[in-house]
C-alpha cells in the first residue's frame, strides 16, 4: 500500500512549498566575472571529463572552472532536477528554453556532450522531476507533477512507487532498496526501493546527498549542514554553508560537498568544516 506523506506545513513552506510547486520564477540574478547572470541554483555536480564545477539553473547549466571563470554551455532553459552520471553525461528535468518547441515538462532529459544540448528520453509533456538520483544502474525520479516517486532501468520505461510530498530523495550507495526522502516532519525512510515511505521523524532537512555509506549528508533550511553515519537514524552538524537558505547539495565524496544557497554556490574540501564560494548569485525576492 502507498504512503501519502502530510503535505508541507506552515513553518516549512517558505522553502519547501515555494521549491515543490513553483517553477517559474527566478530567486534573484547575479552576475559572474564574466557578467554572465546566474539565477535559482537546481543542481549541481562535477564532470570528470574535464573536472568543472556544473551548475543547473532557471537559465540554463553554467561550468565554471577552477580559475573562477564560468561560461553558460548551452541554451537558457530552466533545469530543475540534475545529476551528473558520467563523464561528459548529465540527466536533468525542467522546461524549455522560450520560444522551443519542446515539451512544457521534458520529462527525464540527458546530455552526452557536457550540457550543450540535450535529449528528452522519456516522460515528455508529462513530468517535472525536481529531485534526480542515479545509484546501482538505476534513475530515481521525484516527479512534483504528480507527486511520485518513479524508477526505471532503463531510463525509458517507469515503475511508479510512493506517493509523497517531498522536496529530495538520496539512495543508499550499498542498498538499492534503502531510500530517504525530505518532508516537514523530518527524514522519512523507505526500505523496499521506494514502494513504502515511513512517516518523516527527526532533523528537518531540505536536501541530501550520499556519496558513501557512512557519509550522508544534509542540509536544513538555515544552511546548516549535517553528517549522519548510520543511515540517517541520527545526524551531527559539521558546520554551516555561508548564504542563508539553500537551494541544492551534492557531496562528491566524504570530504568534498558542494552546496548552493540564497547568495552563492560554495565548496568544501574538509566534510563542511570550511567553504570557499565558488560562484555568487545575488539574494533575490522569492522564487
Amino acid at each position: 500500500m502507498k504512503t501519502r506523506i502530510r503535505p508541507i506545513a506552515a513553518l516549512t513552506a517558505v522553502l519547501l512549498a515555494a521549491v515543490l510547486t513553483a517553477c517559474s520564477a527566478d530567486s534573484g540574478t547575479g552576475k559572474t566575472g564574466d557578467d554572465l547572470a546566474v539565477s535559482h541554483v537546481r543542481g549541481l555536480g562535477v564532470d570528470p571529463a574535464d573536472g568543472r564545477l556544473y551548475v543547473a539553473t532557471h537559465q540554463g547549466v553554467i561550468a565554471v572552472s577552477a580559475n573562477g571563470s564560468s561560461e553558460r554551455v548551452g541554451d537558457t532553459a530552466d533545469y530543475m532536477g540534475f545529476t551528473v552520471i558520467g563523464p561528459k553525461t548529465f540527466l536533468g528535468s525542467g522546461h524549455p528554453a522560450e520560444g522551443s518547441s519542446d515539451h512544457a515538462n521534458r520529462g527525464l532529459i540527458q546530455s552526452t556532450d557536457s550540457g550543450k544540448t540535450w535529449k528528452t528520453l522519456s516522460l515528455g509533456g508529462t513530468t517535472d522531476f525536481h529531485a534526480l538520483r542515479y545509484a546501482h544502474g538505476t534513475v530515481y525520479g521525484y516527479d512534483s507533477t504528480n507527486g511520485v516517486l518513479r524508477v526505471s532501468t532503463n531510463r525509458t520505461t517507469w515503475d511508479s512507487r510512493a506517493e509523497l510530498a517531498a522536496l529530495d530523495i538520496a539512495v543508499s550507495p550499498n542498498d538499492p532498496g534503502l531510500l530517504l526522502a525530505t518532508t516537514e516532519s523530518g527524514v522519512a525512510k523507505s526500505t523496499d526501493g521506494g514502494r513504502k515511505f515511513g512517516k518523516g521523524s527527526g532533523q528537518v532537512l531540505a536536501f541530501l546527498s550520499w556519496p558513501t555509506a557512512d557519509a550522508l549528508y544534509g542540509i536544513d533550511l538555515a544552511g546548516g549542514l549535517h553528517r549522519s553515519t548510520d543511515n540517517g537514524t541520527t545526524w551531527k552538524k559539521t558546520g554551516t554553508v555561508p548564504g542563508g537558505q539553500p537551494q541544492a547539495l551534492t557531496a562528491l565524496d566524504a570530504n568534498r560537498i558542494l552546496a548552493a544557497t540564497q547568495d552563492g554556490v560554495y565548496e568544501s574540501r574538509d566534510g563542511g568544516k570550511t567553504f570557499t564560494e565558488r560562484l555568487p548569485i545575488s539574494a533575490g525576492q522569492g522564487h
